[in-house]
């Protein structure tokens, strides 16, 4: 049995490919190219290795599964791994023209290492099994995707949730993993502050003023944000009506979804979904 299995994937300018290593096996890429590259570690550990891009400090970070990293075009990226457990790993090679927009510069992409981001997770994710179905996948449901990708590794690049060192007051990191990952798995519904207190072993003043101190916006903007980011990704298929949308994401009626989507996007949902036609 090989210890290196490789699977790639190419369609319509969008690239994936999809690396499976078993104990004891070695990977390492090296990539400079006129593409974006996102790699999404879906499961992995290294005895030894390091990941190294331009314009950041090195890492050699031993566990990361469930990390994304992102490569804007033309950076250099030179990445070893000496696998410690079973490891799985997507590589996905994005033309810069299939994310780009109107008004949009390359360079507002900042590389990134080891990050972690549900909504650009699921986002890729998607897009990873629409390039793998090809042609029945429809070429147009991978490019709205692509485009939303674009909007959220933008979001994210901005710090939405700050990586920086967390300032006197903060939370600590278990305590933002599991506000956050909570809200995550339960964004459709209504989330009370005293649970997320509860969590995260705090009074609900003190949570709010920790998780606004850590991530810059107090809980429930959180989950608003969250809730609208999904929107997004649930937009670019235009199987989902706006309505399924709102209910799904726990709104009562379409106007209250509407009210809240334009409030953060400055666009109605309608809107934004023409800009992905």
């Amino acid at each position: 049995m090989e210890s290196v299995k490789r699977h790639c994937t190419g369609w319509q300018g969008l690239l994936t490919e999809s690396i499976y290593a078993a104990p004891g096996s070695r990977i390492e890429l090296r990539f400079e190219a006129p593409v974006h590259l996102l790699v999404m570690y879906d499961k992995g550990a290294r005895v030894e290795g390091e990941t190294l891009i331009d314009g950041l400090a090195p890492s050699r970070l031993r566990n990361f599964s469930h990390k994304l990293t992102f490569v804007p075009a033309r950076h250099g990226y030179h990445e070893w791994h000496e696998i410690s457990t079973t490891t799985r790993v997507t590589y996905l090679y994005l033309d810069p023209a299939k994310l780009q927009r109107p008004g949009d510069q390359d360079d507002t992409y900042a590389p990134r290492a080891f990050f972690e981001d549900s909504v650009v997770w699921e986002t890729a994710a998607k897009l990873k099994s629409a390039i793998e179905a090809g042609e029945a996948g429809g070429i147009f449901y991978s490019e709205a995707l692509a485009k939303v990708l674009a909007h959220e590794l933008l979001r994210s690049g901005r710090g939405f949730v700050r990586s920086s060192p967390l300032r006197r007051g903060g939370l600590a990191s278990w305590q933002i993993r599991a506000v956050t990952a909570y809200i995550e798995e339960h964004v459709g519904e209504q989330i009370s502050l005293l649970t997320l207190a509860r969590l995260a072993r705090l009074s609900q003043h003190h949570l709010c003023r920790a998780f606004k101190q850590s991530c810059g916006i107090p809980p429930h903007q959180y989950h608003v944000q969250r809730r609208i980011a999904r929107a997004k990704v649930l937009l670019a298929d235009r199987a989902n009506s706006v309505m399924q949308i709102a209910l799904a994401l726990g709104y009562s009626q379409p106007s209250a979804f509407s009210v809240a989507f334009r409030k953060n996007t400055g666009r109605t949902p309608k809107e934004f979904r023409r800009d992905f036609t």
